[in-house]
């Protein structure tokens, strides 16, 4: 990485203040530590460490450094001559670190961590970064959002995440005029919504039917949207939660009949509450299970609608340090690798 690079240096001097862990070298061999002090740069650790890892010059070159494999064999050849000692034992098709080799890899690696930390720390600094993250999310990312945390926290201890669980309409107000600095939301149907924020899907959700324990419909694994229609459904504010509206006419257009709304709330926790009361059912998605589950029974619908996609999004601006790093971990934790 060129940002890394300029940490390089030449000389003992240059490396030393930006390692804690200098002090540990001298518990190598005295050959290696005091060699090492004389010429050793950031780039010599860096492809010793690549060509040690990788176990071949070749692939080191190739893969990790992209750089020629002519070039890193005279790097590493060049380490070992100011050092005076022998790291490595070539073989026609791979090479083997030898005895002053291996002491001097955890060394290395160590060096290049805290020059990374430093390079991290210097880039916070000169961005300003804020001490806060303000996140705007809705009820579906209840499972995952956690994971996002744990991870975030670890990667940044600092930077304290305040969460807003708005309707979408204020979340997505919040991040045009910068009260937020992320949402987790669903993605809006309307393709207009897009103009100035800028959207990643994190998952899908498939669309359900929630009824009470006792209602009717509960023994079944699914119900037809015929039979659904015609039962009296519990939704949203219109004021807070428009889009809502634009979902359920979505869902039952193939019907030719909408829902009848006989009761609305300003928050999914109100209206499962009402589901769960007998007052009606109401549309769903299958992570409802999650918070609800053993509330109200969630059933598939037939036939099946279209998923709703969720999303992380932001202001088309650059984000800051922080909100990439939530971004980051927000797309790992909903990947389906991550359990």
């Amino acid at each position: 990485m060129r940002g890394r690079r300029v940490l390089g240096c030449s000389s003992y001097h240059m490396i030393r203040p930006v390692c804690r862990s200098w002090e540990r070298l001298r518990f190598l061999p005295q050959h290696i530590s005091q060699a090492y002090s004389r010429a050793v740069e950031l780039r010599h650790l860096r492809y010793f460490v690549a060509v040690a890892e990788m176990e071949n010059v070749s692939r080191a070159a190739t893969q990790k450094l992209h750089v020629a494999q002519p070039s890193l064999s005279r790097q590493i050849r060049d380490l070992e001559d100011e050092m005076g000692v022998q790291l490595l034992e070539r073989t026609a098709k791979s090479v083997r670190l030898t005895d002053a080799g291996r002491a001097f890899l955890d060394e290395a690696r160590a060096i290049l961590k805290h020059a990374d930390e430093a390079v991290l720390k210097a880039r916070a600094v000169a961005s300003a970064e804020p001490s806060e993250l303000h996140v705007g999310h809705s009820t579906p990312f209840t499972e995952i959002l956690p994971k996002i945390l744990r991870a975030f926290q670890r990667e940044m201890p600092n930077v304290h995440v305040k969460l807003h669980n708005w309707s979408y309409e204020a979340i997505l107000d919040g991040v045009r005029d910068g009260r937020l600095q992320l949402a987790l939301t669903a993605r809006p149907p309307k393709a207009s919504s897009l103009r100035d924020v800028r959207y990643e899907e994190l998952f899908h959700e498939r669309v359900c039917l929630a009824v009470a324990l006792n209602h009717p419909f509960a023994g079944r694994r699914s119900v037809p949207l015929t039979d659904a229609v015609c039962e009296p459904f519990i939704g949203l504010t219109r004021e807070g939660y428009p889009v809502y509206y634009d979902y359920l006419s979505a869902i039952f257009a193939p019907v030719k009949q909408k829902p009848r709304v006989v009761e609305e709330h300003d928050s999914y926790s109100g209206v499962l509450s009402a589901v769960e009361a007998g007052t009606g059912v109401a549309i769903g998605v299958d992570v409802f299970g999650y918070s609800f589950g053993n509330r109200v029974k969630l059933l598939h619908l037939t036939p099946e609608p279209k998923p709703i996609a969720f999303s992380i999004a932001a202001r088309k601006e650059k984000l800051s340090l922080a909100a990439e790093k939530f971004w980051q971990c927000a797309r790992e934790a909903a990947s389906p690798s991550v359990k």
